[in-house]
């Protein structure tokens, strides 16, 4: 099996990250997400669609429990937790 392309990190993506105080909470997510959620963004055709595209990933991150729409247990923020 061939490893996927990596995608790198758009400086765009990483400044929205610390603003937004979520950089741990994708660092704590597996590569495999982080790669997709990468990917997905590059591959907007339009800047409205990557800002759109960013947002959801930052909404996702903030919820927990959420991976490109779809239910991640494993990612479920747990209460009490000071991140």
């Amino acid at each position: 099996m061939r490893p996927r392309p990596r995608n790198p990190m758009p400086d765009d993506v990483r400044g929205a990250l610390a603003d937004a105080g979520l950089t741990d909470a994708y660092a704590a997510r597996p590569a495999y997400q982080r790669n997709d959620y990468l990917g997905w963004i590059a591959r907007a055709r339009t800047e409205e669609t990557r800002r759109r595209r960013t947002g959801q990933m930052l909404d996702e991150l903030r919820e927990g429990g959420v991976y490109m729409g779809m239910s991640h247990p494993p990612s479920r923020r747990r209460a009490g937790r000071d991140d």
